[in-house]
């Protein structure tokens, strides 16, 4: 009979108590967002590791503990134990996860930053999802022109793409409302993205900065795909830009929603996606260029590029996008130590 070993996963507060793992649950899976870990979990139980929330498996009983981004200290390794990190945040939003000094204390990292990987202690994963390619290939379903689905935030990163985006923002609803829609959380509370706005988070006051601010801001979408599939283009830009491997949901949400991107971030995405399943904000020289773009594209080159995105979806070349590929990944660099 073969002896289950104990893994602890470090994760924030609201994914304890195994939280993480609650598949179909949208208080926590919003858009299939945990089905990499569900994966995880059960590729390593296949292997004899038992896998929970770092409250459930402490830490200090755990042979094996993988953090979820990088802490701001690590705990005494254990005879015996093995650490591992999942860098996978934003620079921008995390960049503890790129010290690469503090490597030393992990037995291996997987990320998808490429700059770093060595394919030995620094192994290759990509934001991983549960892929959905039975979008409508007609093009019948759109409403409207152009969205935008983020939150409001702030970095001081120096390639921060959050002040793009409120450029995007600020030239549509000043030159064409009518044919652009602003989805998600903060567009309309004042100091959204700062420390006050946490403060008032904290203390059940938003209800007293809520303000519109925005006239084409529609509120938070409760499920993506849905919202976004009424739309021909969405403006898809990352958190921050010119990060080589830096290819977050953003995209594939509007692959999987059968909407056609305009992408702005990582400088090398076409070393992953094919060039003719997106339109890239690079080649325009401000929001009035691509927006002549996007209201002269005929029915006929819209729906070839629905059409490469789901050849793209259904081809080899996406399955490293795929939780199974990740929680594969991940399993056999830690049960085949």
């Amino acid at each position: 009979m073969t002896m289950t070993r104990k893994a602890a996963i470090v994760v924030s507060d609201y994914y304890q108590n195994n939280n993480l793992f609650k598949r179909n649950d949208p208080a926590y899976d919003r858009d299939d967002c945990l089905y990499c870990f569900s994966r995880l979990r059960e590729k390593l139980g296949a292997a004899g590791i038992e896998l929970n929330t770092s409250d459930i498996s402490k830490v200090s009983d755990a042979e094996i503990v993988i953090y979820n981004d990088m802490p701001r200290e690590l705990p005494e390794k254990l005879p015996g134990q093995k650490f591992y990190l999942l860098a996978l945040e934003s620079i921008a939003i995390h960049p503890a996860n790129f010290e690469v000094a503090r490597y030393g204390s992990f037995d291996k990292v997987f990320t998808w930053y490429d700059n770093i990987v060595d394919r030995d202690k620094v192994v290759k994963v990509n934001y991983a999802f549960l892929f959905k390619t039975d979008f409508d290939l007609s093009g019948g379903n759109k409403n409207k022109l152009v969205c935008l689905m983020a939150n409001n935030k702030r970095s001081s990163h120096p390639g921060e793409l959050y002040t793009t985006r409120k450029k995007a923002i600020a030239w549509f609803e000043a030159h064409h409302p009518e044919d652009f829609d602003l989805f998600g959380q903060g567009w309309d509370l004042l100091f959204a993205g700062t420390k006050l706005a946490g403060v008032i988070r904290r203390l059940g006051l938003k209800r007293f900065f809520r303000r519109n601010l925005h006239a084409c801001y529609r509120g938070i979408a409760q499920e993506k795909l849905p919202v976004v599939s009424r739309y021909r283009f969405s403006l898809c830009f990352e958190n921050v830009r010119d990060i080589p491997g830096y290819i977050t949901e953003k995209i594939f949400d509007c692959f999987f929603a059968g909407c056609v991107p305009v992408y702005l971030g990582a400088n090398n995405v076409t070393d992953y996606i094919p060039s003719d399943c997106f339109i890239d904000m690079r080649r325009f020289k401000d929001f009035a260029a691509l927006y002549q773009h996007l209201v002269a594209m005929s029915n006929h080159e819209y729906l070839g590029y629905l059409q490469r995105i789901k050849g793209f979806l259904t081809s080899e070349a996406s399955y490293a996008f795929t939780g199974d590929y990740f929680a594969d990944t991940v399993a056999r660099g830690i049960a085949g130590e």
